[in-house]
């Protein structure tokens, strides 16, 4: 049941079996049906989410009512807003499954918890953050300096398979372009 959750601990931390009933004891369940909010922006984030099966979106939604899109998390990705977060502070992005979705989940309290009483998982959230934060820094700089096509080709190397499960309009605006132009650079490729 928690294979995939456990795997993806087991790469950056060697969890023995007392510590692993500990985790487990923190942790909850949820089945998500799609397009279902998780944090509407102004919340304050309680969760740290883990998608074990279908995907969610971390985005955020300008003045103009449009949606930008900063993250996807399908399988074996780790969600939150960091930011509210870690300072249970309202919410700057908004997070919701754009598939029926199945995610294992730490309150805030819990993992402050099992911070305490199991180091190791402060090390694993500590380097999975920083991993994340690594991520961010180069989507920053490849939105700055990369041309349309070159960020579609990343976005296909981060996810792959992903553009045949969510919207082109979803993809469009991670990529910060129109759909018609997706469909245009897509056209290319074929």
């Amino acid at each position: 049941m928690y294979q995939r959750l456990l795997a993806n601990f087991a790469m950056h931390v060697s969890l023995d079996q007392a510590e692993t009933d500990l985790v487990l004891a923190k942790l909850q369940s949820r089945q998500i049906k799609k397009n279902t909010y998780l944090l509407r922006e102004g919340e304050i984030c309680r969760h740290f989410y883990f998608v074990n099966q279908g995907c969610i979106r971390l985005f955020h939604t300008d003045s103009k009512g449009e949606d930008h899109n900063i993250l996807f998390c399908p399988e074996n990705w780790w969600i939150t807003d960091i930011s509210s977060f870690s300072g249970q502070l309202p919410a700057f992005y908004s997070i919701n499954a754009i598939e029926d979705t199945e995610v294992y989940y730490f309150s805030y309290d819990e993992l402050e918890q099992l911070y305490l009483s199991v180091p190791k998982v402060e090390r694993f959230f500590r380097i999975l953050i920083q991993n994340g934060f690594a991520m961010y820094q180069r989507r920053i700089t490849a939105n700055l300096s990369l041309t349309a096509e070159e960020r579609y080709a990343r976005f296909s190397r981060q996810y792959p398979g992903l553009e045949q499960r969510i919207t082109q309009r979803q993809i469009a605006s991670y990529l910060g372009i129109t759909p018609a132009f997706l469909s245009m650079i897509r056209g290319k490729k074929l």
